[in-house]
Parts: C-alpha cells; structure tokens; sequence
C-alpha cells in the first residue's frame, strides 16, 4: 500500500513534469485539484484514496494529451 508521503512525492513530481515538459496543461492543474477535498471543518481530510485520484487525474491528463499531440 502507498503512503501519503509516497503519493504527494510522485504528486509533485507529476506536477513539475506537466510544467517543465507541458507547460500548456498547467491551466488545468487548478481544475484537477477540485478532486481533493476542502474546507474548514475536520470532515475534509485528504486520505490516500483522495491523493491517489488525484494522481490518477494528473497521469491520465498527460496520456490524453501526449496521444492527441
């Protein structure tokens, strides 16, 4: 199993490759994190669930993209 730590590590490492290597998807960097959840009360922990669709989000806008180029 995956811990936060592993899944924010490849997290920020997906995000400085989008901007390094496709710095036209980074509009859409704000959009993806809407899968995280938010808010001021306790009930918005972000779980490893959370972080690894949010991941999953950022892998899968890269493939789209490098197939339609």
């Amino acid at each position: 199993m995956t811990t936060s730590q592993e899944l924010l590590t490849k997290i920020s490492q997906k995000t400085i490759e989008i901007k390094e290597h496709y710095p036209e998807l980074q509009k859409y960097l704000d959009e993806t994190r809407i899968t995280l959840p938010h808010g001021d009360n306790s009930a918005a922990k972000v779980d490893t669930e959370s972080l690894q669709n949010y991941l999953n989000s950022l892998n899968e806008m890269v493939a789209k993209y490098k197939s339609n180029s």
